[in-house]
């Protein structure tokens, strides 16, 4: 699934406050509400972490971020973050089964 980064408008080199925007048909069919988080894996990198997916903002209409420090720090690393107002990256974000995904830039 294509999704956008996404930031809160202040943009720490620590991470903080950055993550991805989910289309609200694609968190419908690939995350489910039983879930408590989600595993989510970077590409390059050996790491897996666990993001928070049970909380309301997550499944409003309105927000559907997974929103990480971790994630934040690859857009860092990666020269995706900051990035100019308006134009976020899109990336893709991967089903790898059950409740882990795997996050790569999109064209490759």
């Amino acid at each position: 699934m294509i999704v956008t980064a996404w930031n809160n408008g202040q943009h720490h080199l620590s991470g903080a406050g950055y993550g991805l925007k989910l289309d609200a048909a694609d968190r419908d069919r690939y995350f489910h509400r039983e879930w408590q988080s989600v595993t989510l894996e970077l590409e390059s990198q050996a790491k897996r972490f666990d993001v928070n997916i049970a909380k309301p903002s997550f499944w409003s209409n309105a927000c559907r971020e997974l929103i990480s420090a971790e994630i934040g720090c690859w857009l860092i690393q990666n020269g995706l973050a900051p990035w100019t107002k308006g134009m976020p990256p899109k990336l893709i974000l991967e089903s790898m089964g059950g409740n882990r995904f795997r996050l790569r830039k999109a064209g490759k």
